[in-house]
């Protein structure tokens, strides 16, 4: 062994954003569960045959209470449902949606290297146009459909279980022609799998080959918890929220509960945290020790700022390696620097490289620091343990074998746990100032800045607001899970998607669980969701475009009665099925919706699935419109009673203000509103929806996601729609 070795911390941050729908119960993504059967396990086995890899693991508590929902409390998710059910049973939303979603995987690493996998890709189109999926599913037969189930499934098995399980080999060799059985067997396998996850991080933990460390419960920027406007010191130039949150009590809150979760499930308290995203400022930092975490991490560009010191040249390269490769304490916790390039390079180049060659490259990059120092040092390689994997072939296992096998035979080179080092050398020199920023560009500007994350920052003010004043107005109330709700809108990944940074296939899924958790504080409440709410964040997702526009004036005659098909041919229509999120609901109580407008009033017409006669009692339509001001028009459709009235807000409160006397349901639900009563005149802009209830409980709303929006006309707008 050398005397002088250079150390190395490996830390894998494992985390997966909180996809259970609070509404529902349902988990609207199946990524944790498709994550724990490929990265989560298998990243820690891999190192018991290499007994000298030491290594940190970064387990968000979200992410734990997530996994045991899937193994302890029978959690279930979109694609889970869909994955069980027999092909012959598939409505065909759900056989559009398969073909649409279940491609989600890497196309050459985890789809290719199953023939038949790949063939039913081609099969569907490898450029997916939604309006073709109508016409491919006619094209796929039962087995196909069961084939693309378990290939789903399957390729997101690890190799290592695949290779090493005699059932999960069969499935490969056989290779196609699956049986309902294979699949329900090969679930089974899936939730084993995931089963396996916690035990055996604490097993290694106890055997002391791996630290565990943790993050903040629901993974939130604690930094813009405190104040969003330490934004301005990295960013001065920023556009901030409209309204400031300052809520250092759950920056507080959410690193006990980060704490007091971990230590229910493994029986300790961490020595460590990863704050999520490493967003750090010496605020956060103070709280964290007053709660006894003893080190933190963060990415060198905060280091280079707190120090006010570049220690890289122009071209990336290391200039002062003295002065990134040692942890730091401020106050008294230690912080350790990850290394940028050589963990940027892991993340996102490594992959594309043959797996011994980048195996080589970075022990050979370490040996280099070795020479270039004297005396203890850390590099501390901090990344995402996994969601690089899938872009390597084998899911990076080539990799790290040639990687660990390279560490673990030379002397020069020992790999650490954080805690190991900082009790073995030192915990670091005093840093008298840290700049407040994240791993990304040293600043918060993923999270806060642009248009979309500026307007859920003061969605989020305003929801905290009325949670605050309610638990003030009504000590005695049951509002922890209101709160929960609010914690979890508070969580780092909602943002991440905001804004022009990053996109995927699923952005209007993470907008609506963010905003879903908003509603459910109000639900709690027992208060009216506000309506925006229900409108996108996501910029071009907000107005719901209907299937045919306006064309001109209408005139209906309101009785229920659809007495002429030129009644509604000038107006717009909108076909319900295409307007809402991905399988919110099956079937729904109406099928379109008409409207459009004269010079003085707005005309809508709901057609409904089944008669009006056969609905429950206690239906009632409401539209309700949030520009330009709040109005809510409600008429019951059930029943002798029809009749509408119109309700404006005041106090959160809805006043009645008069009758509507034109509505009528009949075999078509109409309705005519004067633009007077809406408060709108000449080219003011009307953004309304319509919720269907029963009683106080919202069954149904169109459009789920966004709103329709029409403009006042001028009493020109017919004659220009003629040219």
């Amino acid at each position: 062994m050398s005397d002088n070795p250079l150390c190395i911390a490996f830390l894998w941050h494992m985390h997966q954003p909180l996809y259970r729908d609070p509404l529902t119960g349902i988990y609207r993504l199946p990524w944790v569960r498709l994550h724990g059967t490929k990265d989560y396990l298998d990243m820690a086995l891999i190192l018991k045959d290499f007994p000298r890899i030491r290594q940190t693991f970064n387990l968000v508590p979200s992410l734990l209470d997530q996994i045991i929902d899937y193994t302890d409390k029978n959690a279930g998710d979109i694609y889970l449902t869909l994955s069980r059910k027999r092909p012959a049973d598939l409505t065909e939303d759900e056989k559009i949606f398969i073909l649409e979603n279940f491609f989600l995987a890497h196309w050459d690493n985890m789809i290719r290297p199953f023939p038949r996998y790949y063939e039913l890709l081609v099969k569907r189109g490898t450029r997916l146009v939604k309006s073709d999926l109508v016409r491919a599913a006619r094209y796929f037969s039962a087995g196909d459909f069961l084939d693309l189930q378990v290939f789903f499934n399957l390729c997101w098995i690890d190799p290592l279980f695949r290779e090493n399980d005699a059932f999960l080999k069969s499935l490969v060799e056989r290779g196609r022609g699956f049986t309902e059985e294979d699949k329900q067997t090969l679930l089974d396998k899936q939730m084993e799998i995931v089963g396996r996850i916690i035990p055996a991080y604490r097993e290694m933990a106890t055997g002391g080959q791996i630290e565990l460390s943790c993050s903040p419960y629901y993974h939130p920027i604690l930094p813009l918890l405190c104040n969003t406007d330490i934004a301005r010191v990295a960013m001065p130039q920023v556009r901030l929220p409209m309204r400031r949150f300052a809520h250092p009590e759950d920056a507080e809150r959410q690193t006990d509960d980060g704490l007091q979760y971990f230590e229910s499930i493994f029986g300790f308290r961490p020595a460590g945290m990863w704050p999520s995203e490493g967003s750090v400022s010496e605020e956060v930092v103070r709280m964290m020790g007053r709660k006894g975490v003893r080190w933190v991490a963060t990415d060198e560009g905060v280091l280079a700022n707190s120090i006010n010191r570049r220690f890289r040249d122009g071209a990336g390269n290391l200039t002062e390696p003295d002065v990134l490769y040692r942890p730091y304490r401020y106050e008294d916790v230690s912080i350790i620097f990850r290394d940028h390039v050589l963990s940027d390079l892991i993340g996102f180049v490594y992959s594309q490289w043959d797996a011994r060659k980048a195996a080589e490259d970075l022990v050979s990059r370490l040996r280099g620091i070795r020479r270039s120092r004297s005396g203890p040092h850390l590099v501390s390689i901090i990344l995402d343990g996994e969601n690089a994997w899938e872009h390597y072939k084998n899911d990076g296992r080539d990799f790290f074998l040639y990687l660990y096998e390279a560490i673990s035979r030379d002397e020069r080179l020992r790999t650490v746990t954080v805690s190991e080092y900082l009790d073995t050398y030192s915990r670091g020199d005093r840093l008298e100032r840290l700049h407040p920023g994240s791993w990304i560009n040293a600043n918060y500007g993923i999270w806060i800045g642009h248009e979309e994350d500026n307007l859920s920052w003061d969605y989020l003010t305003n929801t905290r607001e009325k949670l605050d004043e309610f638990q003030r107005q009504t000590p005695g109330a049951d509002t922890s899970g209101a709160w929960k709700a609010l914690y979890a809108a508070e969580g780092s990944d909602w943002n991440w998607w905001y804004g022009d940074e990053h996109t995927t296939e699923t952005q209007e899924e993470f907008d609506e669980l963010f905003r879903s958790n908003l509603m459910k504080v109000f639900r709690e409440m027992g208060r009216d969701v506000p309506a925006e709410l229900y409108v996108p964040i996501l910029r071009h997702d907000r107005g719901m475009a209907p299937t045919l526009s306006i064309r001109g004036f209408i005139s209906p005659k309101i009785d229920g009665l659809v007495s002429s098909y030129y009644e509604w041919y000038q107006g717009a229509q909108m076909d319900v099925k295409k307007s809402g999120g991905s399988m919110h609901k099956s079937e729904s109580l109406i099928t379109s919706v008409y409207y459009g407008f004269n010079k003085d009033s707005l005309f809508l017409r709901l057609d409904p699935r089944i008669p009006f006669s056969e609905l429950e009692e206690g239906i009632t339509f409401s539209i309700i419109t949030s520009r330009p001001r709040p109005i809510r028009i409600t008429c019951p459709v059930t029943g002798q009673n029809i009749k509408a009235e119109l309700f404006d807000q005041a106090n959160e409160e809805w006043i009645f203000r008069k009758e509507i006397p034109d509505a009528a349901a009949v075999d078509v639900f109409e309705v005519g509103i004067p633009f007077a009563d809406l408060g709108a005149r000449e080219k003011d802009e009307i953004n309304l929806f319509i919720s269907i209830r029963k009683g106080s409980e919202e069954i149904e709303r169109c459009p789920w996601r966004g709103h329709i929006s029409v403009t006042v006309p001028t009493p020109e707008f017919e004659a220009m729609m003629w040219y």
